[in-house]
């Protein structure tokens, strides 16, 4: 989860899912579909934050979108025969 603060106290929550891959880290923003990636798991988070915010700068009507409540991610086991 990635909290942004922007203009007028407002602040955002959003959910972010990293996966490693070769040579790094992918993160993304499930609630916007922004991605980013780093070296290290700290990068990714880093850089998305900064990606999220030139998104949100750029397309200022997503803003109105966004969900007051971040969605439930879980999971499960599958055990195949």
């Amino acid at each position: 989860m990635v909290e942004l603060r922007c203009n007028k106290n407002m602040t955002y929550k959003f959910t972010i899912i990293i996966n490693k891959e070769r040579g790094g880290y992918v993160a993304r923003c499930v609630d916007l579909g922004v991605v980013s990636q780093g070296k290290t798991i700290e990068d990714a988070q880093k850089n998305l934050r900064e990606a999220v915010e030139l998104y949100l700068e750029d397309n200022p009507k997503s803003k109105k979108g966004l969900p007051s409540v971040s969605p439930l991610i879980t999971t499960f086991d599958l055990n195949c025969a």
